[in-house]
């Protein structure tokens, strides 16, 4: 047998040849931890966005069979019988109920399925079956009417996607977290067609930090949850406004006021919504029973006032349409109020972003006429003030000020309201958080932490964020198990030991590409030939810091873990493990 055609040659030639390959992708492509990351955000985005158009199908149709009717909940239930607006609010009601009460069997030993919580303040796991129930539940409270959003379900099944996408990767705590924040991330984009706001909302809400680290993977997520929704639905602009403009700097100062008007009302809203909740559970009721209550006293508003059914949508697209009568606005303003409490204190599944959104269309559009009405010039058209009052409302609601701000620019994409908008939403997010210092959001995650015994992110020193079982060589490995390792793996490097564990170095990618394309040089090859026996490590008990001035030092993704006492090999700290870390360590201390 000749050598050309001995097995171990082709097997070697062929290595080499995989070897050229992997290298040159490494050079050109430079595929480091954090972009990979991004490949994953990117695909949590996209099935993101596919849960949340099934889910929009199926209320839709859960609607259609509600109310016979394919038009929008506000128009069906106009066109309904008295009795039918009693009817079918209150059997969508206690058709979620029982869901939620069935379905409590087949979920009593999972944990919440809060996304934010499982983000902020968990380990990224939602259960599967428990946010199945919960979502399956709110088709039926949103498809039958009831003054809920559908942003609520959307989110969670997004999130849910993510969080299985990672445990099925076997992602990390701080990994598996990003991760389940970027499909949340994509879940809000996909539900108001807004990219950049879905990333803050997340960023702002739940994770309370700006930082790149976290907010690069969000808008990866949310861009192609965007790309996805409009690609597959030809969705455009949320809200088509007409042009609106400051005719002077004068008008300015009504914009002032509505900023402490919205400052004001948004706390007492938030209120009211907590005490309804309090107020039915106080009322001891089977589930299923307080949800159909909660229904009941959406459809006996809605047989005069159809309106308060549904997230609101259409009656904002009229609002900033104008011109509305505010007689009529204030009732159906005072309605739709009333309307969320039943149903968000009943315990309707859903989401108030949508409905906060139309609080703040109307109390803006009933500011703006009172202003018109007494100075014209200062409130030329009550639309506009319709419109800031929705970005203020919510900067007030959720206090994240900068996520509203750009929601209402993206949905509206009216640049020329930015002025007045940017003004008006800081002052209410400060009039808010003067009167009452927490949002609706960090309320419900500020009680779960303080329920958890143990800290989340329990971090100081390296062992903390170690990862066991980095992928190691023999000191005496040939060159076809070396290449054998390094495409079995994505890793730059790898750790040479000897007998015993003990760290001897490592061997570079790059190391090997002088033999690729020597056969007789590679055959002779071993690693303890190539190795880096000054290759950067770290003791298991250094702290975070010390291992972040190393990575600023050295151009690795991973750090080696060594016993100082022993020299042996513990495991490795990967840089994206402790950069999450540190962002997450960074919003608790602050928080």
């Amino acid at each position: 047998m000749s050598a050309a055609t001995d097995p171990a040659t082709l097997l070697l030639k062929r290595l080499q040849r995989l070897l050229r390959w992997r290298l040159w992708a490494q050079e050109k492509l430079q595929l480091t931890d954090w972009q990979v990351t991004l490949l994953w955000a990117a695909l949590a985005g996209f099935l993101g966005s596919l849960s949340s158009l099934i889910f929009s199908a199926l209320a839709e149709g859960v609607h259609e069979v509600m109310t016979g009717s394919s038009a929008g909940v506000v128009e069906s239930m106009r066109h309904l019988p008295w009795w039918g607006c009693l009817l079918v609010p209150m059997l969508g009601g206690a058709a979620a109920g029982l869901v939620l009460h069935y379905g409590q069997h087949l979920t009593r030993a999972q944990s919440s399925t809060d996304y934010m919580e499982a983000i902020a303040i968990g380990n990224g796991r939602i259960p599967v079956r428990a946010s199945l129930v919960k979502s399956t539940a709110a088709l039926f409270s949103i498809g039958s009417g009831g003054s809920i959003g559908r942003e609520g379900p959307m989110v969670q099944l997004a999130a849910v996607v993510a969080s299985m996408l990672g445990r099925w990767r076997l992602f990390t705590g701080p990994q598996l977290r990003l991760l389940v924040a970027c499909g949340a991330s994509a879940g809000i984009a996909s539900a108001y067609n807004a990219p950049i706001a879905g990333s803050f909302f997340v960023a702002e809400i739940i994770l309370g930090s700006i930082a790149m680290e976290s907010l690069g993977p969000l808008a990866v997520s949310a861009v192609v949850a965007t790309l996805t929704i409009r690609v597959l639905t030809s969705a455009q602009v949320m809200y088509h406004v007409p042009a609106f403009q400051l005719n002077s700097a004068w008008e300015m100062g009504p914009y002032v006021g509505l900023g402490l008007v919205m400052g004001s009302l948004a706390p007492a809203f938030l209120r009211s919504l907590r005490q309804s909740e309090e107020f039915f559970l106080a009322l001891r009721l089977p589930l299923v029973a307080r949800l159909a209550l909660g229904g009941l006293a959406v459809g006996v508003m809605a047989i005069n006032v159809p309106q308060v059914c549904g997230n609101g949508y259409s009656v904002v697209v009229q609002i900033l349409n104008g011109p509305v009568v505010w007689k009529v606005l204030l009732g159906v303003f005072a309605c739709k109020w009333l309307a969320t409490m039943a149903s968000f204190g009943s315990g309707a599944p859903g989401g108030v972003f949508t409905p906060s959104l139309f609080m703040g269309a109307s109390a803006g559009y009933l500011f703006g006429a009172a202003v018109h009405a007494v100075w014209p010039s200062g409130a030329v058209n009550p639309g506009a003030f319709a419109l800031v009052g929705m970005g203020a409302f919510l900067a007030a609601a959720s206090r994240a000020p900068v996520m509203a701000i750009i929601l209402l620019f993206e949905m509206t994409l009216s640049y020329d309201i930015i002025l007045p908008l940017m003004l008006c939403s800081v002052i209410a997010y400060y009039t808010a958080k003067g009167i009452q210092g927490g949002s609706l959001y960090s309320e419900a995650l500020r009680r779960k932490a303080a329920a958890e015994p143990v800290p989340v992110l329990p971090v100081g020193q390296v062992e903390d964020l170690m990862q066991a079982h980095p992928p190691v060589l023999a000191s005496t490995a040939r060159f076809a198990e070396i290449a054998q390792r390094f495409l079995s793996v994505r890793v730059n490097n790898l750790y040479v030991c000897a007998e015993g564990g003990r760290f001897l170095g490592a061997v570079s990618l790059h190391d090997i590409k002088p033999y690729l394309g020597d056969l007789d040089l590679a055959e002779l090859v071993i690693a303890r030939d190539i190795l880096h026996e000054d290759f950067p490590r770290i003791g298991p008990q250094q702290s975070l810091s010390d291992a972040l001035g190393l990575f600023l030092a050295h151009p690795v993704e991973r750090l080696p873990v060594v016993d100082p006492a022993t020299g042996t090999l513990l495991g490795s700290l990967p840089k994206t493990e402790l950069l999450l870390a540190l962002v997450e360590k960074r919003r608790q201390t602050v928080g």
